[in-house]
């Protein structure tokens, strides 16, 4: 994360030294360049990224399912449907985004979870109703796209494959308040968590509230989520990867959440930085990069659990 970010405050546009970055850190050189316009742009990777990574992790303990993410069973679609609505019906201002993004994931959220149940809960059955209702909601976003006015289309169809760029402070204050206090709810129920991820009958006997601790671990997933997308976009794959990566890295039995975090906040980062390289002088969204990504994870991934069934 340390390298990342300092290749990050460095790399532009116009190359600049350490020296000089340490420098505008530390204010002995203000430099606008880096302290304005890169430095927003590399903690928002790095905290995004974690928030992605947590997310992930927390509907793979709730699915018990390393393709439970919510870029897979449709609650990032969920969310830009929202921000969506918000840019072609109402003003589309930054409130009305966050509002929207978080009540459009809450909404399909709400509709997979009732629909799991059937004579108790079930992840695999959550996870295959999340993937069709993926589909559909695309599709609708789709048709929202297309009779919308050109301008708001051509706003909204660069905005859904995920972007970092012209990030600036005014737009973090408040989504790293609600990414950091989502966060720490989650860290104090961290344990009862990895308890319900061994089952139910585990976390019952060891005094675990299951229902409202799945309703707690629902409710922060889509805050993260909606937070992210309401900003950025809906960048994919992040929350599919980085819990396994990062389970795989600590050598943990389940998916914990740190580990998760730390992964998606490196994923992410590295993700833009080669967004940035790929194409320079020009930078194409970090979700094309994060997407060709983690389809080649998600091909590794089915064709590793085929072979286990």
């Amino acid at each position: 994360m340390l390298g990342l970010g300092l290749l990050g405050l460095c790399y532009g546009a116009s190359w600049s030294s350490p020296g000089e970055v340490f420098a505008a850190l530390t204010g002995a050189d203000h430099s606008v360049v880096i302290r304005d316009w890169r430095l927003p742009r590399v903690l928002a990777g790095l905290v995004f990224g974690a928030a992605l990574g947590a997310a992930g992790a927390i509907f793979q303990n709730l699915t018990r399912n390393p393709m439970g993410s919510p870029d897979v069973i449709g609650l990032d679609a969920g969310a830009y449907t929202g921000a969506l609505v918000a840019l072609t019906v109402l003003s589309g201002t930054s409130a009305q985004l966050a509002a929207g993004s978080v009540l459009g994931g809450l909404a399909v959220a709400a509709a997979i979870y009732l629909l799991s149940f059937e004579r108790g809960f079930s992840g695999m059955r959550l996870v295959v109703i999340g993937i069709a209702f993926n589909a559909m909601v695309t599709a609708i976003n789709s048709w929202i796209v297309l009779r919308a006015e050109l301008e708001v289309a051509i706003a909204a169809v660069g905005w859904s494959a995920g972007s970092l760029n012209g990030v600036g402070w005014a737009d973090l204050g408040i989504p790293f308040t609600v990414i950091a206090v989502l966060l720490a709810l989650m860290a104090s129920r961290a344990h009862a968590m990895h308890q319900a991820s061994l089952g139910d009958a585990v976390a019952v006997t060891t005094g675990v509230g299951i229902n409202r601790l799945r309703l707690l671990m629902v409710l922060v997933g889509v805050g993260c989520t909606a937070t992210v997308t309401a900003v950025a976009g809906p960048i994919a794959f992040i929350a599919l990867a980085a819990p396994q990566i990062g389970r795989r890295l600590a050598g943990a039995a389940g998916v914990p959440l740190l580990p998760a975090a730390l992964t998606g906040a490196v994923l992410l980062l590295a993700a833009d930085l080669i967004a940035q390289m790929l194409l320079a002088p020009v930078a194409p969204p970090v979700g094309v990069v994060s997407t060709a990504i983690g389809g080649c994870y998600l091909i590794w991934l089915l064709t590793k659990e085929v072979r286990r069934a």
